[in-house]
C-alpha cells in the first residue's frame, strides 16, 4: 500500500457528522477541502489544533475554502468537543476507521517505549479538481492552521 501523493485524486468519503447528517468530499465539489485527520477529541494537541482552525474559520471561507476535522470518534462525542471549545468547524466520525485507512493514516506509533496503533496527525489540502493539493504529515500543530490557510490561498 503506498502513500498517497500531490495529484492523486482524493478518495470520496461520506460520514456521519457533528450535529447530525453527514459530511461527503463529494457535497463540496469545486471548492477547495481542508481535510485534517487527529487521533481523538479534547486532547490538548487536538483541542489546539481544532481551535485553530475555528478561529481561522472566516478566512478560509473568505478564501472559498471548507474545514473538516476527522477523528474515529463517535459523533456523541464530537458534539461534546464542539460544545465544550465553541469549535465552529465540521467533524466528521470515522468509527470503522475506513476514510483514516484509505488515506493511509492508520499507523504504528510509539510512546514511552509501548507501541501501538493509532490516527497520524495529518492535513490534506484537496484542490477544486478534487485532487490533492498539498499534504502535511505529522503534523505540529502550533502555526498549522495559518500555514494550512496560506496554502489554500495560494490555489
Amino acid at each position: 500500500m503506498t502513500d498517497l501523493v500531490v495529484g492523486d485524486l482524493a478518495p470520496q468519503f461520506d460520514l456521519p457528522r457533528d450535529g447530525g447528517g453527514s459530511l461527503s468530499l463529494a457535497a463540496s465539489a469545486g471548492k477547495p477541502v481542508v481535510l485534517y485527520f487527529y487521533p481523538q477529541d479534547d486532547t490538548t494537541s487536538c483541542t489546539q489544533e481544532a481551535i485553530s482552525f475555528s478561529q481561522l474559520k472566516p478566512d478560509f471561507e473568505k478564501a472559498g475554502a471548507v474545514v473538516i476535522g476527522l477523528s474515529p470518534d463517535p459523533v456523541r462525542k464530537h458534539d461534546k468537543f464542539k460544545s465544550k471549545y465553541n469549535l465552529t468547524i465540521d467533524l466528521a466520525a470515522d468509527e470503522e476507521r475506513k476514510v483514516i485507512e484509505a488515506y493511509h493514516l492508520w499507523v504504528e506509533k510509539s510512546m514511552y517505549g509501548r507501541k501501538y496503533m493509532g490516527v497520524e496527525r495529518a492535513t490534506f489540502l484537496i484542490g477544486r479538481d478534487g485532487r490533492i493539493a498539498h499534504i502535511w504529515r505529522k503534523v505540529r500543530v502550533k502555526g498549522h492552521a495559518e500555514e494550512v490557510l496560506e496554502a489554500v490561498r495560494a490555489l
